[in-house]
């Protein structure tokens, strides 16, 4: 999977910054451009106003937020990336997919404060409704990181025949950094247990089918059982000291269930590490 074009939504805020500064790394690294948008979502009251008055108060955000532009992407990681400014007056969250789309955009780099509330938009809860509807892989950051890099992913894997094709795109976004990629399947005692042997036939049937008896070597197939598909898979990835934490989603219906329990809501809340979210 080529990474030609990345968009970032900012609200302008350090959440923001930090994404910005994660996704001119990958844009440094691919050769991408990067399109930075920001939502004005100004109130309905505002476009009720007469024309004049719509006129002017539409003319004092724009400056504003062009003012916000201009101190927001002054940054040195930002120095001869092609680095292209959006507005837009939404406030409806599937328009960043549609945006996505129109623009053949490849990523999204996206700043959450998990589920703390902050002013900002495109932070904590609004980052998951951003992560449902996205058709576009998402890459969520939480804290800033100027370094950058991933050697080693953890991802979830139920192990389905049926979640093949989300898996091999994973795996093709994964290619920019060639890591080791640790498949995860986490077996709960109360969410059909499967014992040793029936969890190795699926994990045969689908590396046999995904990868057509060749498996490359940097794959590693873990089953570990816990409570929770959330505290297994952030243990871990702590354990084997992972740079990022991969999870599917079903988009507009809510986050995938994988193992009859649905972790992608948890993962992207309480997770310190970059969350990358791919939609099945």
């Amino acid at each position: 999977m080529e990474i030609n074009t990345i968009l970032v939504p900012v609200d302008f805020s350090e959440r923001s910054s930090n994404a910005l500064e994660v996704a001119a790394i990958l844009a440094r690294k691919v050769q991408a451009k990067i399109i930075v948008l920001h939502m004005l979502g100004l109130r309905e009251a505002l476009i009720t106003k007469d024309k004049s008055e719509e006129f002017m108060e539409a003319k004092f955000y724009m400056e504003l937020t062009k003012k916000g532009f201009k101190t927001f992407l002054d940054k040195p990681y930002l120095k001869n990336l092609k680095v292209h400014q959006m507005v837009q007056n939404y406030k409806v969250f599937e328009e960043v997919n549609r945006i996505a789309l129109e623009e053949e955009v490849d990523l999204i780099v996206m700043g959450s404060h998990g589920t703390h509330f902050r002013n900002g938009f495109f932070v904590g809860s609004h980052t998951e409704k951003v992560v449902r509807t996205s058709e576009v892989p998402v890459l969520v950051i939480k804290e800033k990181n100027p370094e950058f890099t991933v050697t080693k992913v953890v991802f979830a894997c139920d192990f389905k025949v049926e979640t093949i094709p989300v898996y091999q795109k994973a795996l093709r976004l994964f290619r920019i950094w060639e890591p080791h990629i640790h498949l995860v399947y986490v077996n709960q005692p109360h969410v059909k247990f499967k014992n040793t042997q029936e969890v190795e036939e699926e994990m045969n049937t689908f590396m046999r089918i995904a990868h057509h008896g060749e498996v490359p070597h940097n794959l590693h197939l873990h089953t570990i059982n816990d409570h929770t598909v959330e505290e297994g898979l952030f243990f871990f990835a702590r354990n084997v000291g992972a740079d990022l934490i991969g999870i599917s989603t079903h988009g507009r219906r809510g986050l995938a269930h994988f193992f009859q329990g649905s972790i992608g809501e948890d993962v992207a809340n309480h997770a310190n590490l970059p969350v990358l979210t791919f939609k099945m």
